[in-house]
């Protein structure tokens, strides 16, 4: 757990980031802060392209920025969400996944509710998350490929 204070910070850093945001298309900037176990703090804001699947959201931006400079083996203790109408909004699937994939098993996911900001675990925004699966080789042999492996 993290303290308010350092919430409340994070969600500043998060609204600061919704200035570098380029969302000509959708009108809706979305950017986040995300702090490491180590106490790094890195954010990230959405960037769209005209062809939209080509876009990233402010979320992923934030934690692939964190795995660029400082490797996978970094992991994410909070994240903060905003957005530029500050309206409740939670992490779309693909940012509740690759949020997952570099969490701790008590990560907090910091979003606007209909109140307030709250803050939640990754278990509690993504039960049931991907984290393994069975591949099979060409030989038909079998292998369990597991979060992190």
């Amino acid at each position: 757990m993290i303290t308010q204070e350092l919430q409340e910070k994070l969600i500043s850093l998060s609204k600061q980031a919704l200035e570098k945001s380029y969302s000509p298309y959708s009108k809706f900037a979305v950017a986040a802060a995300v702090l490491t176990e180590k106490g790094d703090i890195f954010t990230g804001c959405n960037i769209e392209n005209i062809s939209y699947g080509l876009s990233i959201c402010g979320e992923r931006a934030a934690i692939f920025k964190m795995i660029s400079e400082k490797g996978p083996q970094e992991k994410i203790k909070a994240i903060a969400i905003t957005t530029k109408p500050d309206i409740p909004c939670t992490p779309c699937g693909a940012c509740r996944q690759v949020i997952q994939e570099f969490s701790l098993p008590d990560t907090l996911v910091i979003f606007k509710s209909d109140q307030d900001f709250v803050a939640m675990t990754t278990g509690q925004i993504l039960p049931g998350a991907f984290t393994e699966f069975t591949a099979l080789d060409q030989d038909g042999t079998s292998k369990r490929i597991q979060k992190g492996v």
